[in-house]
């Protein structure tokens, strides 16, 4: 069954990481289908800006566009967050968790970077859906979660081990989510809640300089919206330099190093790089 309904003109979304990037991007679509759309972020003038430009951009009028300013590490910030999107709109049908950090690179980073990572990166999403869920269910119309993962997720590339990490954990839990939810009782039927993991590729975002190879922002939105209607779990995105079947070989690889009993992170290990670089690409 198709679940676009969700996108309709009158729905509502709350969309965490909106100030910038593929949030910002997702808030100006909804917006401009006429939905209201709840955007929360860090405060400042990243936030005040993206709300404004959302609101001017609005079809259903500035009103229907409400800026929240959240750290979704704070959970009574999350709390605020829902407290004000159903004081501001009645109802909710869309939580995106977006929001990121890429707080701390290496392993002799500082602790409290591991600690802010996990916050935000896993506790924030997880805070936030144990806040909307009950909303979500009640809601006897289609209802969805997007949460946003990561390739570093999945494939654990060297590097950046702190996002890593939390990556894959927000992607277990989604999985675990999503499994539950499809098993509920209280959770069946057209107007069931749906959960989602866009997995974007390579995309320019915050205030990072476009490059060639990378997608803009919309083309992410384009593939969460049709992942959702058509009821994708993984929204995997390409880009302009992997394709869709080298993502899948990539995966791959990185699960066969279990089964192959290779070393882990084998695609960057001397003994198999060749080897993984002709069979990834």
């Amino acid at each position: 069954m198709e679940r676009g309904g969700i996108f309709e003109s009158g729905k509502v979304a709350v969309i965490t990481g909106a100030a910038l990037g593929i949030g910002k991007a997702l808030a100006l679509r909804l917006a401009g289908k006429g939905m209201s759309v709840v955007m929360a972020d860090l405060p400042g003038p990243d936030l005040d800006a993206a709300v404004a430009e959302v609101q001017a951009a609005a079809s259903a009028g500035p009103e229907t566009v409400l800026g929240q300013a959240t750290d979704v590490s704070k959970p009574d910030q999350i709390d605020a967050l829902k407290i004000a999107t159903l004081a501001a709109f009645s109802q909710v049908e869309l939580l995106v968790n977006n929001a990121v950090t890429r707080t701390g690179r290496g392993f002799d980073a500082d602790p409290e970077s591991w600690r802010q990572a996990m916050e935000v990166n896993l506790w924030g999403p997880v805070t936030a859906v144990q806040a909307f869920l009950p909303d979500l269910l009640a809601n006897p119309a289609p209802t969805a979660i997007v949460n946003t993962g990561s390739k570093q997720g999945i494939t654990n590339p060297p590097g950046h081990p702190i996002y890593n990490m939390t990556k894959s954990a927000l992607k277990t839990y989604t999985e675990a989510l999503e499994h539950d939810l499809r098993n509920r009782p209280d959770n069946q039927g057209a107007g069931r809640l749906s959960t989602h993991l866009l997995v974007p590729g390579w995309t320019t975002t915050g205030k990072a300089e476009h490059k060639p190879g990378a997608w803009l922002p919309d083309r992410v939105v384009d593939m969460l919206l049709d992942g959702v209607a058509g009821e994708r779990f993984y929204i995997i995105c390409p880009d302009d330099e992997v394709t869709a079947e080298m993502d899948a070989k990539r995966i791959l690889w990185a699960a066969q190093d279990i089964t192959e009993n290779r070393p882990p992170l084998s695609r960057w290990h001397p003994d198999f790089a060749e080897v993984a670089r002709k069979a990834c690409s």
